[in-house]
């Protein structure tokens, strides 16, 4: 293969890495971009494993924007949540795959350091060797077990159950969202687990929540007025699966207007995650592929 079918071909899990690494979408496709003009003027003589180079390129250049990014959401309005992306329906049959990009566990690896998130990402998520881990992120293979088991307790500790069963997600929300358009506060309240959280992120615009809404009857009477006063039960929204989990989008006109990604786990809603910020919707409507850790990506 010329050079070009090699990165085609790597492409998925080189954004996937790199969505992982980074939460975002836009930037994971900037780094993996870098990645590839580093790629074309590399001296071919030099890369033993083109996929090896790759992976290392793209980790290391998400590693240093990840650095810059963080230092950006400090001074973010309201809470911040992964850029959403659409996935395929059988992301979910991949279920290290689909828990990995998850917004449940996207949020949770946000509170690893970035040397502790690449880690985890590469050992837990792709199975990296400590070793491989080790030359990938330009450590020693010590210092990238140490690492690794402090980021897998630190996740072990934070995550939440996930279980992706398409079928019945579909089913529940569509019961919400009946619930919600006619403003059934009790029927909400019985769909939703007791410790639900909504998270609204709108990157500082008006009619978002600047903080997060904990608690069944929270929610509920905040979903049923949200309902009551933008029309959320007459829109029309679209079923669809982001980030692997159950999701309505909603439009105006013909641009994304919200999304509402769902987690659910035991037939119940555990959290709510509203994404209203443009700038994270613009390229949210076609499926992004993804690489399965059955794919043949390893040198």
């Amino acid at each position: 293969m010329n050079e070009g079918q090699v990165f085609a071909e790597c492409r998925p899990l080189l954004f996937t890495i790199a969505y992982e690494i980074l939460g975002s979408a836009a930037d994971a496709e900037d780094v993996v971009q870098d990645s590839y003009l580093r790629w074309h003027a590399a001296d071919r003589e030099d890369i033993g494993h083109p996929r090896a180079y790759l992976v290392r390129t793209v980790t290391r250049q998400a590693l240093n924007h990840l650095r810059t990014a963080r230092r950006r959401r400090e001074d973010y309005i309201g809470p911040w949540l992964p850029e959403p992306v659409r996935t395929a329906p059988d992301v979910s049959e991949d279920a290290v795959l689909a828990e990995s990009v998850s917004m449940a566990m996207l949020l949770v690896l946000e509170t690893l350091n970035p040397d502790e998130r690449a880690v985890f990402v590469l050992r837990e998520v792709f199975g990296y060797s400590h070793r491989e881990v080790a030359g990938l992120v330009g450590k020693t293979e010590t210092a990238a077990r140490q690492i690794a088991h402090r980021a897998r307790e630190h996740v072990r500790a934070r995550r939440r159950r996930f279980e992706p069963d398409p079928r019945t997600a579909e089913e529940i929300v569509d019961r919400f969202l009946r619930a919600a358009g006619t403003g059934d506060v009790t029927a909400l309240m019985n769909m939703m687990a007791p410790g639900v959280v909504h998270i609204s992120d709108g990157g500082g615009r008006p009619a978002t929540a600047r903080r997060p809404v904990i608690g069944r009857e929270h929610v509920a009477r905040f979903v049923a007025g949200v309902a009551r006063t933008s029309g959320l039960g007459a829109a029309g929204p679209e079923f669809a699966t982001y980030n692997a989990m159950p999701a309505l989008l909603f439009r105006a006109g013909d641009r994304p207007d919200h999304l509402v990604i769902f987690e659910i786990a035991g037939g119940l809603i555990h959290g709510m995650y509203a994404v209203r910020n443009p700038d994270k919707l613009g390229a949210a409507v076609d499926p992004r592929p993804l690489a399965r850790r059955d794919d043949p990506w390893k040198p």
